[in-house]
């Protein structure tokens, strides 16, 4: 399932900024998945290496989007480009805004 492979890029994204998934959880804030699409190009095969690029883009000072190619190692065959949109939301869910580190380091 590629967007499991999306969450891991996005995840990992995040963590390079100084923010990990359990410091998002400890701090009150989730992001939800508000929009997601996925384009097949070609297929992986077994025995595949692949290598996820993520890029995370500031859309406002709430909603974050995530673009993903999924590229096969030997030969940089782009298998699946895909791109999720997010919002940040407090333990209401409600709206609320990103911290100050990640909309620095997605500008």
């Amino acid at each position: 399932n590629y967007f499991v492979w999306f969450e891991i890029g996005r995840t990992e994204l995040l963590r390079s900024l100084g923010w990990s998934y359990r410091e998002m959880e400890d701090s009150g804030i989730a992001l939800p998945v508000i929009e997601a699409q996925c384009q097949y190009r070609q297929s992986a095969h077994y025995d595949d290496e692949l290598e996820i690029g993520t890029k995370g883009t500031l859309l406002s000072p709430v909603r974050i989007a995530f673009d993903y190619e999924i590229v096969r190692r030997s030969d940089k065959a782009i298998n699946v480009s895909g791109r999720t949109v997010h919002a940040a939301v407090n333990n209401q869910g409600r709206p609320c805004r990103l911290p100050d580190r990640i909309c620095v380091g997605l500008k």
